[in-house]
């Protein structure tokens, strides 16, 4: 099925405006949709239709051609062929980003190579548009960014199925209390005991600190000192200490030591 290109021809000159339109009508794939006689009603016009391609002139009083362009969003950028009478302006036009123009008198075969290559530009602005939603659409299922389709062969769709967050069971007499692991700010040990803090409040759970942490997700929570186990992405600041220790400031104000037995963890916060 052919594509119908809505279009909108802007020339502040009636009888140019009908000799464009005259000679469009005879292409089934060309429907004019509106006419403008000058830049402001151009840009009204295009706000409200919407347009696939815009025939403007560039030689009009007060916003001409070229000022219609720059004024035009990028979300509503219709494809522009600029015509003129001014053979000065036509490598103006392309660096304007049109994507060709036509001399005044308009020869036939000019027109008819002008609206090929709106078909083929539109048909490559289309296939763009999908692509890039088909991405973004990826990524918000997979929960991680994908910015080519090459990335996406690459990885593989299954490998970037979204990862559901862990949670901590907390058990306190009868209660079970399930926290998402992605929102502990850090744990801290007190013999059997351990300290888990999380949106500001501390639960406590009974428990060794390497069964705990075999039971965490690594992509989260990570152990620094040998009673301590800090949220990786609640550290906003890192301040050496003697010995090669470090001290880790989280997002809420609280402060972690981070031993050298575990230095190699810097890493993971650059």
């Amino acid at each position: 099925m052919t594509h119908v290109l809505k279009t909108i021809i802007v020339d502040d000159e009636a009888l140019a405006r009908r000799g464009l339109k005259l000679r469009l009508s005879a292409r089934e794939d060309v429907a004019i949709i509106a006419e403008a006689k000058n830049g402001r009603e151009a840009l009204k016009l295009i706000d409200e239709h919407k347009p696939d391609l815009v025939f403007l002139d560039i030689q009009m009083p007060g916003i001409d051609g070229f000022e219609v362009l720059r004024r035009l969003p990028p979300a509503n950028m219709p494809i522009v062929v600029f015509v003129t009478a001014f053979n000065d302006y036509a490598i103006k036009a392309f660096e304007a980003n049109a994507l060709d123009y036509l001399l005044k008198p308009i020869e036939d075969s000019r027109l008819s190579e002008a609206l090929d290559r709106v078909v083929k530009s539109l048909n490559q602005k289309r296939a763009l548009k999908h692509k890039q939603s088909l991405l973004k659409l990826v990524g918000d299922i997979t929960g991680e960014p994908v910015t080519s389709m090459e990335e996406l062969t690459a990885r593989g769709v299954d490998a970037l199925k979204k990862k559901e967050v862990p949670r901590l069971a907390i058990k306190d007499g009868g209660t079970t209390t399930l926290i998402p692991q992605d929102q502990i700010d850090w744990i801290d040990a007190a013999g059997d005991y351990m300290c888990v803090h999380a949106g500001g409040e501390t639960h406590i759970m009974r428990m060794t600190m390497k069964k705990l942490e075999a039971e965490l997700d690594p992509d989260h929570l990570q152990r620094i000192h040998r009673s301590t186990i800090v949220n990786i992405h609640r550290v906003t600041a890192m301040q050496a200490h003697i010995n090669g220790e470090y001290f880790l400031t989280l997002s809420g104000g609280n402060s972690v030591k981070l031993s050298r037995t575990y230095k190699d963890k810097l890493k993971l916060f650059s």
